[in-house]
């Protein structure tokens, strides 16, 4: 199994918060290929990242998909979906290998 992290910011770039549409389109559309996914919404994380000698932090909510089959072409282009969406540089879409107890 593979355990799908993707880490959306809650804001644009300017702080300003994105709709809560925008994130019920994404889990909708999750949970109707994949069957479901967790949605880690009630206390958002905080994620930090330096640019020059600044540092920037974010707000950010986590969705998780368990997949069998690990699709990275697939899931390159959700990325760019959501890069474009959030109006964002980068969002992080990270895979891991799993074994369910």
């Amino acid at each position: 199994m593979h355990l799908v992290e993707i880490l959306l910011p809650l804001n644009d770039n300017e702080g300003r918060p994105f709709d809560p549409e925008k994130f019920s389109a994404v889990r909708d559309s999750l949970t109707e290929r994949f069957g479901g996914l967790t949605a880690f919404t009630r206390s958002p994380a905080q994620g930090l990242s330096r640019e020059g000698d600044k540092t920037v932090r974010d707000e950010i909510i986590v969705f998780e998909v368990l997949t069998e089959a690990l699709d990275e072409s697939w899931w390159t282009s959700c990325r760019h979906r959501l890069e474009a969406d959030f109006r964002q540089d980068k969002i992080i879409v990270r895979a891991s290998t799993v074994t369910l107890l």
